[in-house]
């Protein structure tokens, strides 16, 4: 099967990876950094973080209101690419394809009986932004490998 430089993935991609599924270092990697931001959230933000702020009536920037947005998001991505990535090749969409999802179900809140909440939705399209600087400078060398090899 020839390879190609990928900007999307198709349902048959999709296939692909699951099929051909294992552990590699890489996918260990993002599922790291996926579980750390669901247990710093778990452990820290919503015992501790949040109502620290809510008790003693902090500005802290709508941090405490959108952390579970925010941490959420991340590990969200970053299960998203273990689990549907065997290489750096697709990350970056997974990572477009995760905040867009995100920003989308937020938009969608009114269906469910909610407001829209645009703090939550900043944070997400910032998170997005940070997962993808993060993403990116962990696996810089091993994409370009990756893009010179596949030409």
């Amino acid at each position: 099967m020839p390879t190609r430089d990928i900007d999307f993935m198709t349902i048959n991609d999709f296939k692909t990876e699951l099929k051909n599924w294992k552990f590699t270092k890489y996918k260990a990697i993002n599922f790291a950094i996926g579980i750390s931001a669901l247990l710093i959230y778990e452990f820290i933000g919503r015992p501790i973080y949040r109502p620290f702020i809510y008790a003693n009536q902090i500005n802290d920037f709508h941090i405490a209101d959108t952390l579970g947005n925010t941490l959420g998001t991340m590990a969200m991505i970053f299960f998203l690419i273990a689990i549907l990535s065997n290489d750096t090749t697709k990350g970056n969409y997974l990572i477009n394809l995760g905040t867009f999802s995100l920003v989308v179900y937020e938009l969608a809140h009114p269906l469910l009986g909610k407001p829209i909440d645009i703090w939550d939705i900043i944070a997400t399209i910032l998170t997005g932004f940070i997962s993808y600087v993060i993403y990116n400078s962990i696996f810089r060398e091993k994409q370009l490998k990756q893009k010179t090899t596949n030409r």
